[in-house]
């Protein structure tokens, strides 16, 4: 399904959803999107209007394919792990600061590059988280957000100290386009 169209006229299409494909013959049940042909910002509108909890209507985008889709290169346990704990110390900094609903849409990217570090009296050879937050309206584009130095640095001092795997953390700091939100 496309979500935008080029701004230039006939030619390649900026965005086609993520979610298309259906669920599995195996299943036999039909899928009912009633909100299919809406974007985001038009989908959260209908949320307020149905007056749905804030929490489900500002929860930031989550990608379609899951988190498969912030884990660049091969796709292992341990690698989806060290995703979902660098990403939940980041939102958590990001809701106890109060930056949570000042961004659009915040997240971990475990990067297929590994580093040498050091963790205390030992070198480490491990992963590099990169932190990916923007601000949009509704996705087509989208601008980096400037989160304060300090609160950036407590993310990757945490981030390094607890999830054992990870020894270097990076921020994101493209524009959509020529970049997009997510990286793969």
């Amino acid at each position: 399904m496309i979500e935008s169209v080029s701004v230039h006229g006939p030619s390649v299409t900026i965005k086609s959803h993520h979610n298309v494909g259906g669920l599995p013959d195996i299943l036999h049940l039909s899928l009912v999107e009633p909100l299919r042909m809406m974007f985001k910002d038009e989908v959260r509108r209908v949320g307020e209007a149905l007056a749905l909890p804030d929490i489900l209507i500002h929860r930031h985008p989550f990608p379609g394919p899951g988190l498969g889709i912030r884990i660049l290169g091969s796709i292992t346990g341990q690698k989806v792990k060290l995703c979902q704990d660098a990403d939940a110390i980041f939102i958590k900094h990001l809701k106890d600061s109060g930056w949570y609903h000042k961004v659009w849409q915040a997240g971990a990217i475990l990067l297929p590059v590994q580093s040498v570090g050091v963790m205390g009296d030992e070198r480490t050879y491990d992963f590099t988280i990169a932190l990916r937050c923007v601000n949009s309206i509704d996705g087509m584009t989208a601008e980096w957000s400037h989160l304060p130095y300090e609160l950036l640095a407590k993310i990757s001092s945490d981030i390094i100290n607890q999830v054992k795997g990870i020894n270097r953390v990076v921020y994101d700091i493209s524009t959509k386009p020529p970049a997009t939100i997510e990286w793969e």
